[in-house]
């Protein structure tokens, strides 16, 4: 995390808050999804549902002033998303699938799994955005 005198930096809570409403949007749509789609196709689509809320919500209020253009960042910003929702199905499908029923987990399963899965990439994301995509 970045730190100034033991505090966490503006940007970085910008970036979590960010996150957070994205990451919001990717849940609450997976539900939406999984109405027509197959578990690991409805993670993959809300997560491009997660992805276009977190561009445009960073690129206007966590990480101002790049000299890069709009379209390089939305590349880059694809980039390191992608290797996210891999993070993102593997964390969701091995909880889901293997890990909760092991321990006997019965509640909601699914929901839990992609919720842990969501989370997982959030430190790697932000600074591979604030050193690469927006830099």
């Amino acid at each position: 995390m970045a730190a100034r005198s033991g505090m966490v930096s503006r940007q970085f809570i910008g970036f979590v808050i960010v996150s957070g409403f994205a990451g919001l949007a990717n849940f609450g749509s997976r539900f939406l999804f999984s109405v027509v789609m197959p578990y690991a196709a409805a993670i993959c689509a809300a997560f491009i549902v997660g992805l276009i809320t977190a561009f445009v919500l960073n690129r206007r209020f966590v990480f101002l002033g790049s000299k890069k253009s709009t379209r390089s960042q939305a590349w880059r910003f694809l980039l390191v998303n992608l290797a996210s929702l891999l993070q993102t199905l593997a964390v969701s499908l091995l909880l889901a699938h293997w890990l909760l029923p092991l321990i006997g987990w019965h509640w909601h399963p699914e929901a839990i799994a992609h919720a842990a899965g969501i989370a997982a990439p959030a430190i790697t994301s932000y600074f591979a955005h604030k050193h690469w995509t927006f830099s």
